[in-house]
Parts: structure tokens; C-alpha cells; sequence
């Protein structure tokens, strides 16, 4: 995949803590790719338009309804709340490496619990593993 990724806001967060895990072989396959592309040199550059229908990550999702998914109700919800901490807007565009620096400022470890509350990964601890290294980096 060249050019911008779509991502819904609460995939900024699931892209970082991504650990080759998901919903099928082809959903995982997809998120691998976009997830290797922002972690491989340059990937700081990638640019990323904020979308609140199906993206990029998406696309193979098995839950994926049209531009939506069957589970709208609980995506929507980690949507917002994941766009109002990380001030996102609906065609907004921004690179990985701002996204990165975003993330940094505005969600605290320790902050998943809450802004991730419905997510069946998150109980895996991924995401805020990934967090705690974003932090320790920047």
C-alpha cells in the first residue's frame, strides 16, 4: 500500500500496540502491512487521514458491514472517545510521526482503562505496553 492510510481514531492506538494478532488471517495479514510500514524507517513520514467509517485496517475485517461494522455501537464509542483525547477530526491529516507525538501528550499511561473500556484487546496488555514505550522514547 502506497500513499495516505485511513485510519478510524481508535486504530492510532491499536496500530502502536499491534502484536500480530486479530479477527482473521487476512484482517491480521492487512494490519501487519500498515503496522510494518509505519514502523520501518521513513515511517515517521506516512501520512494518515482520520476517517470515521471502515479504513485501511478495515477493509478484510470479517465485522466490517459496507463502511461500517456489525459491532458499530461499541466502535463508535471507542471512536469518540479516542478522537476527543487525541483531538481528531474527520479528514484530518497528519503524519505517523505527529500521531506518535499526539498520543504521547495527550494519553497518560494508565489511561487505557478508561479510553479503551469495550476493547477485547485490551485486556491483553499490548496497547499499553507499546504506550509505555512511546513514553520512554519520546
Amino acid at each position: 500500500m502506497s500513499g495516505k492510510v485511513q485510519f478510524r481514531p481508535h486504530h492510532f492506538l491499536c496500530a502502536l500496540g499491534f502484536q500480530g494478532k486479530g479477527y482473521s488471517h487476512g484482517f491480521t495479514a492487512n494490519m501487519a502491512g500498515i503496522v510494518d510500514r509505519l514502523r520501518a524507517p521513513g515511517g515517521d513520514a506516512v501520512e494518515i487521514e482520520v476517517t470515521f467509517q471502515a479504513d485501511h485496517i478495515c477493509a478484510p475485517c470479517p465485522h466490517r458491514r459496507g463502511t461500517s461494522c456489525e459491532n458499530a455501537g461499541k466502535i463508535s464509542a471507542l471512536d469518540a472517545r479516542h478522537a476527543a483525547a487525541l483531538g481528531l477530526h474527520d479528514g484530518e491529516r497528519l503524519t505517523w510521526g505527529a500521531a506518535q507525538a499526539r498520543i504521547v501528550a495527550a494519553v497518560p499511561e494508565g489511561a487505557l482503562a478508561q479510553l479503551c473500556a469495550g476493547c477485547q484487546w485490551h485486556e491483553l496488555g499490548l496497547c499499553a505496553r507499546a504506550l509505555s514505550d512511546l513514553h520512554a522514547r519520546r
